[in-house]
C-alpha cells in the first residue's frame, strides 16, 4: 500500500472515531435547534466550545512537551 492510502485510512478512522464522540456529546445544553414543518436548523455552539476546549489543552500540552 502506497502512503498516500495509508494516510486516507488513517484519516478515515479519525472521522469514524469523531463521529462516535460526537454522537455521545452532540446534543449538550445550550446547542440551538429549532424545527418548523419540514425545516430544521442546528447550531452546536456549546458542543464546539467544549470541543474547541479540549483541543487547545491538547495541543497546549503537545507544544510544552515538544
Amino acid at each position: 500500500m502506497t502512503g498516500m492510502g495509508k494516510i486516507f485510512i488513517l484519516i478515515g478512522v479519525i472521522f469514524v472515531v469523531i463521529g462516535v464522540i460526537w454522537s455521545v456529546f452532540g446534543k449538550l445544553p445550550g446547542d440551538i435547534s429549532f424545527k418548523k414543518g419540514n425545516v430544521s436548523f442546528y447550531f452546536p455552539i456549546m458542543t464546539s466550545i467544549v470541543v474547541s476546549i479540549v483541543l487547545s489543552l491538547i495541543f497546549y500540552l503537545i507544544g510544552k512537551f515538544k
